[in-house]
């Protein structure tokens, strides 16, 4: 059974920082491409960043420079470092791992979603 569990989310004022966690179990974790997204009330659910088994790192306009992804294959963990926050990031966020076989065959996994309020 595939399990991505996030934790660190929570309220931090504007400017303010927070890391994000997923702790992955139940897939191979190294092999996986592993993602935030973000989903604000009313809005699509948007890619924040993600990072390639190869630790290749792509990351949305919105957050480059003050968002950083990364992940700890021993640890079966990926992060997100939330910098100078904005209101604008509120958003429940959320684990993804994604492999693409070369058959074709997709797996995607979805965590339960992790609660960010930037606000004074």
């Amino acid at each position: 059974q595939v399990q991505l569990v996030e934790s660190g989310g929570g309220l931090v004022q504007p400017g303010g920082s927070l890391r994000l966690s997923c702790a992955a179990s139940g897939i191979i974790f190294r092999l996986y491409t592993m993602g935030w997204y973000r989903q604000a009330p009313g809005k699509q659910r948007e890619l924040v960043a993600a990072i390639t088994s190869a630790s290749s790192t792509n990351y949305a306009d919105s957050v480059k420079g003050r968002f950083t992804i990364s992940r700890d294959n021993a640890k079966n963990t990926v992060y997100l470092q939330m910098n100078s926050l904005k209101p604008e990031d509120t958003a429940v966020y959320y684990c993804n791992a994604q492999l693409l076989l070369t058959d074709s065959t997709l797996y995607n996994y979805w965590g339960q979603g992790t609660q960010v309020t930037v606000s004074s």
